[in-house]
């Protein structure tokens, strides 16, 4: 009854709401940590045609007791490129950090890989790309799996990026 309702006064019913804070303003930098104990759980992103960008919001998981060693990667890509990372053997993607640049209406991308007590390397999946262009983006992970990498590529038409998520479960 509420979505009938909805539908005849105009009021657009939405199944999950937006994050009320981004990690990044359109065509600003982008910067994301978890705690060096966690993976990435949750990636919300929304496109936005006039700044030919995205703004991005993140959520972690628990992922090791005991943390180990962290590292950022150098950039993956180049503007306009595609490309697949997938963190070292055994680790998670606990961070992502990028930089818009206007004349290319793209982002270069580095990723925070972290270990801990037991590797995260069974099972492992892509998600399949989790958006089309120009519309909104979410991946969650799914239970009892942890982030390690990442694919996607650009089309210089769309000024846009599609994600394909890669994950797996701890040993």
């Amino acid at each position: 009854m509420q979505a009938i309702l909805a539908l005849l006064l105009g009021i657009a019913v939405v199944s999950a709401a937006p994050p009320e804070r981004w990690v990044n303003d359109y065509d600003q930098n982008l910067h994301y940590e978890c705690k060096s104990h966690q993976s990435i759980s949750l990636i919300y992103s929304v496109h936005d045609n006039k700044c030919e960008d995205r703004v991005w919001d993140f959520s972690c998981q628990n992922t090791f007791d005991n943390p180990g060693s962290c590292y950022w990667t150098g950039y993956v890509n180049d503007f306009d490129q595609e490309f697949t990372f997938i963190c070292q053997f055994g680790s998670v993607l606990s961070g992502m950090d990028s930089y818009h640049d206007n004349r290319k209406e793209d982002r270069r991308w580095r990723f925070l890989c972290c270990n801990g007590e037991t590797a995260v390397q069974s099972n492992c999946r892509w998600s399949g790309y989790v958006n089309d262009f120009d519309n909104y983006l979410r991946w969650d992970a799914p239970p009892n799996y942890h982030l390690v990498g990442a694919h996607s590529y650009h089309d210089d038409k769309k000024e846009d990026r599609r994600w394909n998520y890669y994950s797996c479960e701890k040993n």
